[in-house]
């Protein structure tokens, strides 16, 4: 079981790094592997109540990889550190099978919310369904929940739940729009947005600007007829006047 888990943390790696050329070289060159497999060994410690021994050995992994994963955290099958460094994972994180994070993420926690019956709240964490991807230097904070297959952009804030299969972006993140069914399962690296689909807010953005561009040209146009028919009115007016003096001369 060991073995097979090991074989199959190193194909992960190889799947979705086009750099890792062969498990040798991930085995003993990846610090995103080397943090995964301190964090199974602190993980079975910390399940047994070893909780000092199975932080020390997690802080030993963060001293040499860079990558902090509390023990107490969740983490499936095949799971994909990229380069790594910087990555924080929160003792109440829960993460699916097939998931990528990149460097710099926080799956972060929030203040201890306090029930009705004054008991502490222990769901802090993110919870990421299968198959999410998370751009670097992304922020998922608190009990939240990013569906499966969502991505996450870079350097985005999460702070509320995602729907399964759409992308969110920005500060704080926005989902921009469904993902194409079709392709929802295809790996893309660093969650980037390549099926074309604009950010909602910056597309009503550009339709305002468009319609008061619009409306101004209107309102040009209605004051150069107005300013048109005053000239006309006011040279009608003046030939009136001259035609009633000349008459009365007469």
């Amino acid at each position: 079981m060991f073995f097979k888990r090991l074989k199959e943390d190193i194909d992960s790696f190889i799947a979705r790094d086009p750099a890792a050329r062969s498990r040798l070289e991930v085995a003993l060159l990846y610090p995103g592997f080397h943090a995964i497999q301190v964090y199974r060994m602190s993980h079975w410690l910390w399940k047994r109540e070893f909780h000092f021994i199975a932080r020390l050995l997690s802080q030993a992994g963060r001293f040499f990889t860079g990558i902090e994963i509390h023990p107490g955290a969740t983490i499936g099958r095949r799971f994909f550190i990229d380069h790594g460094d910087g990555v924080v994972i929160g003792e109440t994180s829960e993460i699916g099978d097939d998931v990528t994070l990149y460097q710099i993420v926080t799956l972060g926690g929030i203040s201890p919310s306090v029930d009705s019956h004054m008991q502490v709240n222990q769901k802090r964490h993110p919870t990421l369904e299968d198959g999410v991807i998370v751009g670097s230097g992304a922020q998922v904070l608190g009990p939240i929940t990013v569906g499966k297959d969502a991505r996450i952009g870079a350097n985005a804030v999460v702070t509320r739940d995602v729907p399964p299969g759409v992308t969110a972006v920005g500060i704080p993140a926005r989902v921009v729009m469904p993902r194409d069914k079709e392709h929802a399962k295809d790996f893309v690296a660093y969650g980037t947005p390549t099926d074309g689909c604009p950010d909602p807010v910056l597309r009503t953005i550009d339709n305002l600007r468009a319609q008061v561009a619009t409306l101004m040209e209107r309102v040009d146009e209605l004051e150069s007829q107005y300013d048109t028919a005053q000239k006309q009115d006011t040279s009608g007016v003046g030939k009136k006047k001259k035609v009633v003096i000349s008459g009365g001369d007469a």
